[in-house]
């Protein structure tokens, strides 16, 4: 069994810059690991992917620029940098692995999620 914990939310002003870690327990398999986020009142979204080795990446277009996705398996983490943040921004953020599906994209292509972190970007 697989435990992801998402750390680093917190609450900035916009065009500040935040980082997100998703650290993994229980496995030594090297999954692919999604972000995605849910903002009040909308559906959860994909907002990027890296492939088990590192060598993969996605990005969903609002983010694409801003948001670099990483990994360190040595430390069995995952990393989100946002820079530039923007109002829009605003969710909760949830990293999820052990993908079974070919769209990167879809929640429900995911096994393990992690708790969720809060991400606020207010004036």
């Amino acid at each position: 069994q697989l435990q992801l914990v998402e750390s680093g939310g917190g609450t900035v002003q916009p065009g500040e810059s935040l980082r997100l870690s998703c650290t993994a327990s229980g496995s030594n398999v090297y999954y692919g690991v999604g972000w995605f986020r849910q903002a009040p009142g909308k559906e959860r979204e994909g907002v990027s992917y890296i492939s088990g080795s590192g060598g993969t990446t996605y990005f969903t277009d609002s983010v694409k620029g801003r948001f670099t996705i990483s990994r360190d398996n040595a430390k069995n983490t995952v990393y989100l940098q946002m820079s530039s943040l923007k109002l829009e921004d605003t969710a909760v953020y949830y990293c999820a692995a052990g993908k079974y599906g070919s769209d990167w994209y879809l929640p429900s292509n995911y096994r393990y999620w992690g708790q969720g972190t809060q991400v606020t970007v207010s004036s």
